[in-house]
């Protein structure tokens, strides 16, 4: 997965995870948010182009664009990007996408999925295991909500509203 991408709705904690992974992996990452937050900040010491606001423009460089379950289809972006012919694939396509050579271990249920997927992310940490890890929360022990490991294992938080 190492070309250009451009995710809309950068600056949620699960695509802002992806992308970091894309980034720290070498491939190029532009996106747009609403609102410029921490996480957009982060991106930016990255190496991310990040885009304040939803405009057609945002999409001319990408070769793919990421999407969140929250972004309708009427966005601008969105609407560019077909016309264009950029293809779109939702987050939980480009983390399964991302996790397809790993041995995955996901955390799912209605409550205590972060606090569960950080305990199991830093246990294989401490371990030596050196896995990729994507929460839905900030991980104290590397500060940040997802990193790039050497090793066999993926940890990930699930989201059922996107069916990752």
């Amino acid at each position: 997965m190492n070309k250009a991408y451009h995710f809309i709705g950068i600056g949620g904690i699960g695509m802002s995870g992806i992308a970091q992974l894309l980034l720290r992996s070498g491939s190029h990452v532009t996106g747009s948010d609403l609102k410029e937050n921490k996480v957009t900040e982060e991106l930016k010491k990255l190496g991310a182009v990040i885009f304040i606001g939803h405009k057609a423009g945002n999409v001319k460089d990408a070769a793919l664009v990421v999407y969140s379950s929250a972004i309708k289809d009427d966005n601008p972006e969105i609407r560019e990007a077909k016309r264009l012919g950029i293809p779109l694939i939702k987050r939980a396509q480009a983390l399964a996408e991302l996790m397809k050579n790993k041995s995955v271990i996901t955390v799912s249920g209605s409550h205590g999925k972060t606090t569960t997927t950080s305990l199991v992310s830093y246990m294989l940490i401490q371990s030596g295991a050196c896995p990729s890890v994507a929460i839905g929360g900030i991980l104290r022990n590397i500060d940040t909500n997802a990193c790039l490991g050497e090793g066999k294992y993926f940890v990930a938080e699930a989201d059922e509203s996107d069916g990752s």
